[in-house]
């Protein structure tokens, strides 16, 4: 069972594909926004959820308070849920909210090509078997689409490598949780 940790949708569960997503762990997502808490990346924030599987990692920002949250998978049954799950968190929104939630239905790389910058947290949680090329081409075309002080997460088996952060990303930290690595990455400093 998969449920928003905290917020205003806390507890609420979530509906997960039946096949073909790989749900990060409450234990993971907990520890994940407990960093991102800590260092005050959420609230208002314009966050991005790449391969978002069920919308899990999005919609919990979305209820800690991000402002703009959008979804993107291509896949059917999993965009399907991902709609499915927004609409039951914007629905436990605050009156008044002025959180937008947004499904795009299509392939990560298509979704990069034609979407406008500034978004300031990006969530990239790919399947485990996609080829690190790839990744590292996802990572190079939402590079120019980030705010100057974004994040990006990226989760990863904890025996894949190190993602190819490209020019214009920099590590800044990685977590191991069990099979499970989260790499955090910031925007590099142009002066540099």
């Amino acid at each position: 069972m998969t449920r928003i940790v905290a917020g205003f949708a806390g507890s609420l569960t979530l509906t997960v594909p039946a096949k073909g997503t790989r749900p990060t762990s409450d234990q993971v997502r907990e520890a994940l926004f407990s960093a991102l808490d800590a260092r005050d990346a959420i609230r208002d924030y314009r966050v991005l959820d790449l391969y978002a599987g069920s919308g899990a990692l999005g919609l919990e920002a979305a209820s800690r308070g991000a402002r703009v949250v959008t979804l993107v998978e291509n896949g059917f049954a999993a965009s399907q849920t991902c709609r499915k799950n927004a609409a039951a968190v914007q629905k436990a929104a605050p009156k008044g909210s002025a959180l937008s939630i947004a499904v795009s239905s299509q392939a990560v790389q298509s979704f990069l090509a034609g979407t406008p910058d500034g978004f300031d947290l990006v969530f990239l949680d790919p399947p485990y078997d996609l080829a690190d090329t790839e990744l590292a081409a996802n990572l190079a075309a939402l590079t120019p689409l980030l705010d100057p002080d974004a994040l990006v997460v990226v989760e990863r088996s904890s025996r894949s490598p190190e993602p190819a952060w490209g020019p214009g990303l920099e590590l800044e930290r990685r977590k191991n949780y069990g099979d499970t690595t989260l790499w955090y990455a910031g925007v590099a400093d142009p002066a540099q």
